[in-house]
Parts: C-alpha cells; structure tokens; sequence
C-alpha cells in the first residue's frame, strides 16, 4: 500500500469520525456553552495527548512551539468564527460556506506552497463544490455580517491545512498536534471565562459526548491528520474532509432517522465522484 492511500484511508476515516460525531456535537451545546464545550473537549484531548507524548514535550524546541501555535491559533479561529456567524447565518449557509475551504486551500496551497493544483485536482475541486451545492439545501443569496463571520471561519481552516501540509514533513507531527490542541483549549477557556457562564456538566450524555469527542474527533483525529498530511497535498487533505457534511448527515439518519432528501443525495455522490477523479493520473485525465 502506497503512502498517499495509507494517508488517504486514514483523512477519510477523520473526517468519517468528524461528520459522526456532529450530531453528538450538536445536543451537546444544547446544554454547555460552546467555548464551555470546546474547552473541556480539547483540555481532555491535550491531557491524553501529553500523558502519551510527555518524553517529546520535555525537549520540544522553540521553532516547532511556534509554528504549532499559529497552527492552534488558527484552529481556534476556525471554530470560533464558525460559531459567531452562526448567530447571524441559518445553518445551512454556514455548512455552505464552511464547505467553500475545499475552493480555497487549493488557492491558499498555490500561493504560500507555490503547488499548483493537478487537473484531476481541479476537476475534483469542481464536483465536490457542485455537490456541496446540492446537499446543502435552501441557501438564499442575500450577504449578512454572519456570512462574512463564516468566511473567515473557512478562511481559517483552510490556512489550519495549508500550515500543516508545509510543515508536517520537516517537524514532529505528534508535537505540533499536541501543541494545536492545548492552544485551542486554552483560547477557549479565555473567551469562555470572557463571554459565558462556564461550569462542569453533570449530565451522563454531556460527558458522553465530550468523552467520544474529546478522544476520537480531537486527539486521534488530529495526530492522524497532521500526520498523514505528510504524503498528500493540502488540496487533496481538502477534498477528503468536505466530505464531513455528507458523512454528518448518513450519521443523523442512523442515528437520528433524519432523511436525506434525493438532492442531497446526488450532491453526496458528486463529492465522492470529486475525490475519485482527483487520485486519477494527470494524463489519465488529460486522454
């Protein structure tokens, strides 16, 4: 098995867990304050991580701080102007938008990578925003200050990829996500302590969901991430995990037994017809 298809399989199964776990996500700030949330998710993810990797963090040099630390910080950024938009955009433009990063890390790679996207790449590019389209219903096309928010919010995560996709290959990767993870969490206790009411939750379900998260959608998903990140580019990383509202929403019918409507069904199949074409051979296309 090939490097890119190891690391192929392995995004894939993030960004399964993440589309998983939206749902869980979703009742469990029902109950807790978002940044409350964030924070005591991400302070178990960094918790565990630290226990595992102590022997790296106690020689961990300053360069590899650094950059983790402007990767966290735009993580951080992701999440928190995702949530403000949230309060002035529907859900379903913020998916939307949110999903417009698949366009902009091949523009972002381009620019601060000097990669050019593959035209398999492109034509992947193409399909997958088609079928965002398609799967995020009832978009109206007026512009308020929430979308603007959401924006950034897809700005953010983009610049998070790219970041990891220049660095992954040159410094410790269980580092830099173990450093990303405890910036987020640290970011979150402040505004938490700033705009909310934070406490510890007592509901079964709350931890639940923090528990599952906090493990599997926090520390192993970004430790695989910055990881395999390492063999593939960021535009690729970027096709794969706009994959996250297609596997969010099989979760939610599993679980919850909401029904995908046939649209979004087609725009489901025209994001995995985008990731298919782009591991297609340039001259393949080409022919």
């Amino acid at each position: 098995m090939s490097k890119q298809l190891k690391s192929d399989i392995v995004l894939t199964g993030v960004t399964m867990v993440w589309g998983a776990t939206f749902i869980i996500v979703k009742n469990a700030i029902q109950t807790l304050p978002v940044y409350n949330f964030l924070f005591i998710r991400f302070l178990l993810a960094f918790s565990l991580l630290a226990i595992i990797f102590y022997k790296k963090l106690k020689t961990i040099d300053k360069k590899t701080l650094a950059v983790a630390s402007v990767i966290g910080t735009m993580l951080f950024l992701g999440y928190a102007f995702q949530t403000m938009g949230l309060k002035y955009t529907t859900a379903s433009k913020s998916g939307f938008i949110t999903g417009f990063s698949v366009v902009l890390v091949p523009i972002l790679e381009a620019v601060l990578l000097k990669r050019k996207p593959s035209k398999p790449a492109i034509l992947g590019i193409v399909l997958a925003f088609i079928g965002l389209i398609l799967l995020t219903t009832n978009i109206d096309l007026s512009i308020n200050i929430g979308d603007f928010l959401t924006l950034l919010c897809a700005f953010a995560f983009g610049m998070h990829i790219v970041l990891i996709a220049k660095y992954a290959s040159t410094l410790d990767t269980y580092l830099l996500a173990t450093i990303q993870i405890g910036v987020v969490a640290v970011l979150s206790g402040i505004v938490s302590l700033i705009f909310e009411k934070p406490f510890i939750p007592t509901s079964l379900d709350v931890w639940s969901a923090i528990i599952i998260t906090g493990v599997f959608a926090t520390a192993f998903a970004y430790v695989a991430q910055n990881t395999m990140q390492a063999y593939t580019t960021a535009t690729h990383t970027a096709l794969i995990f706009a994959l996250e509202p297609v596997f969010a929403a099989i979760a939610a019918f599993l679980i919850a037994g909401e029904v995908m409507s046939f649209r979004a069904i087609v725009g489901g199949i025209f994001m995995f017809a985008g990731i298919v074409l782009s591991e297609l051979p340039e001259k393949e296309v080409s022919k």
